[in-house]
């Protein structure tokens, strides 16, 4: 029945684009049909369409249709399409995470944009991030990463006030049993987090302005995980060994997974961190329950907006750790190899690449990842962007098998957080799980 119903659904999904395919066949011009989700990225987008479709379009005899749906389901109803080997659409959506799991459906980008690594308008390191096996099969429109938002006001009391930075010490020295000074967050490493946790919560000094040093992202979902991932990275883990095994039984590992089980067990962060996301770690945070948090670089606006009861005291650093290091990928699309219409998917795409159509995108409301937007732009969560994801990014994996790794990871990960695991045994599940995961895939 299940596959009765995919196969219906398939079967729709094509007749709809059909439809729509037969209705511009009288044009004088050659449609191109460009999948995208819904949300603040489309309406981005469907500006630069327009005004292509309106100039440069004309000259090249192509016109751009997006296909929109919604972002519930939305890689399944991709998949149906990629399943079906469909030419009713001449461009997919793409994501880091996702490129490995299309590629039987994707030309390599440089098929249609030949320079885009050596035009200078985009990132090298995002380009790569939806590269498989060293070929580029995405043009990046959209970056994400991660920063350590922090109250300005609180740091720089800290920093400057000689009674707050002698409870400090003595609440890392009786708690942690380390001898720690206060230092700028950007010089934190994971002692220094637990430090300052500890001394902005309440428990540990009743004259705390926030209830909490810090909000962790605790939930088991894949997206929480990518953010913990850099406490492992920073730590010198990684997903994979030099000669491509999976890494997670590593002292690295384990280390990290204790960090946020530390600040858990601690109290210095709300124990229903366990089922915070990002929208209800972004309402501690501005509800000044938390002195700094983990958060992706899209909360800058909401956290720092005019509705906002911070805003203006909201400051950016990396994450910590000794070695400084953010978890990035990117969103953008890709040829899709079975198109029959290549060519003039191949001229929107070059105009897309070009520095007029990223302004264009980024003055709609995108976030590409262009150092002439990112730095020509007077936001610091833009700047910061900039600099992070030359001199920080990583990305662990673009293959196939990445949201299963990533599943297999926070269902144990989120088990220790609660209590219900202890990093050793969770170690142990997670190279034994990924390493059954990629055998089963290889097969």
């Amino acid at each position: 029945m299940a596959n009765r119903n995919k196969i219906t659904y398939v079967l729709l999904l094509l007749l709809v684009l059909a439809l729509g395919v037969s209705g511009a066949q009288a044009q004088d011009y050659t449609e191109v049909r460009m999948v995208y989700w819904t949300g603040p990225e489309s309406l981005a987008m469907a500006q630069v369409v327009d005004a292509y479709n309106a100039g440069q379009g004309i000259e090249d005899g192509v016109r751009v249709q997006l296909v929109l749906f919604g972002r519930e389901g939305f890689w399944e109803r991709q998949e149906a399409l990629i399943a079906a080997r469909s030419s009713d659409v001449d461009i997919y959506y793409t994501a880091s995470y996702y490129v490995g799991r299309q590629l039987s459906a994707l030309a390599p980008i440089t098929d249609a944009v030949p320079t885009i690594m050596e035009d200078g308008v985009l990132f090298p390191r995002s380009i790569e991030s939806l590269s498989v096996d060293g070929t580029p099969y995405g043009l990046p429109l959209d970056v994400s990463l991660h920063f350590m938002y922090y109250r300005t006001d609180l740091i720089d009391q800290l920093l400057s006030d000689e009674a707050w930075q002698e409870r400090y010490r003595q609440i890392a020295m009786d708690v942690l049993g380390l001898e720690l000074s206060p230092k700028p967050p950007a010089e934190w490493d994971w002692n220094d987090f637990k430090a300052a946790a500890l001394f902005f919560t309440r428990q540990y000094n009743p004259d705390s302005p926030v209830q909490y040093g810090t909000v962790l992202q605790a939930k088991n979902l894949v997206y929480n995980t990518m953010i913990w991932g850099n406490v492992l990275y920073s730590l010198g883990g990684s997903w994979f060994d030099a000669e491509g095994n999976p890494n997670f039984d590593t002292p690295e590992f384990r280390e990290a997974a204790m960090v946020y089980a530390d600040l858990l067990s601690l109290g210095a962060a709300p124990a229903a961190s366990t089922t915070f996301e990002y929208g209800e770690a972004n309402q501690a945070f501005m509800s000044e329950q938390a002195a700094f948090m983990l958060q992706w670089n899209a909360a800058f606006n909401e956290l720092n907006g005019p509705n906002s009861p911070i805003s203006g005291l909201v400051g950016i650093a990396p994450p910590a750790g000794p070695t400084k290091v953010t978890y990035s990928h990117a969103l953008g699309v890709a040829l899709n190899a079975n198109s029959e219409r290549k060519e003039a998917a191949s001229a929107w795409l070059r105009y897309l690449a070009t520095q007029e159509a990223i302004n264009a995108y980024a003055a709609a409301g995108g976030l590409p990842p262009s150092a002439a937007v990112l730095l020509g732009s007077d936001r610091p969560d833009f700047k910061a962007t900039a600099a992070y994801l030359d001199a920080y990014a990583y990305t662990p994996s673009t293959g196939p098998n990445v949201f299963g790794i990533l599943d297999i990871m926070s269902t144990n990960l989120s088990a220790v957080w609660a209590g219900q695991l202890d990093a050793d045994k969770a170690a142990v599940k997670t190279q034994s799980e990924v390493t059954e995961l990629l055998a089963r895939a290889r097969s």
